[in-house]
């Protein structure tokens, strides 16, 4: 009799929301700033975005079919590439955009286990790879429309930067990274739709924005404080990126102790780093503690006490 009362741990509830959902919802989101970044730079950003995109999907659907599994279809390789394609500088020979997609879906998904199974975010993981590989051209963001440093570069340098250009968009940098505007109506769009919230990208923005206000020289100066949000990947990392549902922590308190240490590393590495980014490797490491984090964060279960001793 007792065994009619036994509660298993599988959900109860079943959602109609699916992978591929999901994942178009982020391709919808991510079109505004995929839209300015071809606008920008030129058609030469739109033959980088086709080439990550192509080299994702055909990675995936070779090792599907070496492996003699059935091609999978909820286009989160389409989702990487993408991603990839807007951490990337438009000049970047697109042999090595091929390349940094092989490596986000062969090496830092499939082999280790593929879709829910990566330890860190495919995309970042490839750009972090192209950038210790081949640092020269992964730091040139010299095109057409613009030439020399990035506006963050200048800030670190002591120069002047001119925000309203960073915030539009009018500047150098990655294919995506540029226009604010853009990511934040993409970021609208995915927060409208239920896909994420704002515990990782909020608690990141903000701790982010106390640690240059402590540590960054300039004070509560507004134009400096709007120069670090708008310029170089923050946006783009702390709303497509950190809240990767497979890399960031499920506890809503580990999300948002995740959240504040992106925004400390991130300011370590901007503020005290010899560069002027820090976003990639910031998530990166942050993905490597999320074990860690959910296991600190992890809550006691209905009717259990937590044992303090």
């Amino acid at each position: 009799m007792s065994e009619m009362y036994k509660v298993s741990a599988n959900p109860h509830i079943r959602s109609k929301v699916t992978t591929s959902g999901i994942m178009m919802a982020v391709i919808i989101a991510l079109l505004p700033a995929t839209g300015f970044g071809i606008y920008n730079f030129g058609i030469r950003a739109l033959w980088v975005i086709l080439v990550t995109v192509a080299s994702t999907v055909l990675t995936e659907f070779v090792y599907g079919f070496c492996r003699k599994k059935p091609t999978i279809s909820d286009l989160s390789a389409v989702v990487t590439g993408l991603l990839l394609a807007l951490n990337l500088p438009v000049g970047i020979p697109l042999w090595m955009a091929a390349l940094g997609g092989v490596f986000a879906i062969l090496v830092v998904k499939l082999l280790f286990g593929g879709l829910g199974q990566n330890f860190m975010n495919p995309a970042l993981g490839a750009r972090c790879f192209l950038l210790i590989s081949f640092p020269a051209y992964m730091t040139d963001f010299a095109c057409d429309a613009y030439s020399g440093a990035t506006p963050l570069a200048v800030l670190k340098a002591g120069g002047e930067v001119n925000v309203h250009d960073m915030i539009m968009g009018n500047v150098a940098g990655t294919i995506g990274e540029t226009s604010m505007i853009a990511i934040i109506i993409g970021a609208c769009i995915l927060i409208l739709l239920g896909i994420i919230d704002l515990k990782v990208p909020g608690s990141y923005i903000v701790t982010f924005v106390i640690f240059i206000v402590l540590f960054g020289g300039n004070g509560l100066d507004p134009r400096y404080i709007s120069a670090q949000l708008a310029g170089g990947g923050l946006m783009l990392g702390a709303f497509f990126m950190a809240t990767d549902y497979v890399t960031r922590p499920v506890t809503p308190m580990g999300q948002i102790v995740f959240g504040v240490f992106l925004g400390i590393m991130t300011g370590v590495f901007r503020v005290f780093g010899p560069g002027a980014e820090g976003v990639s490797y910031a998530i990166i490491i942050g993905n490597l503690l999320v074990p860690l984090i959910e296991k600190v964060t992890k809550p006691a279960a209905f009717g259990v006490r937590r044992n303090k001793g």
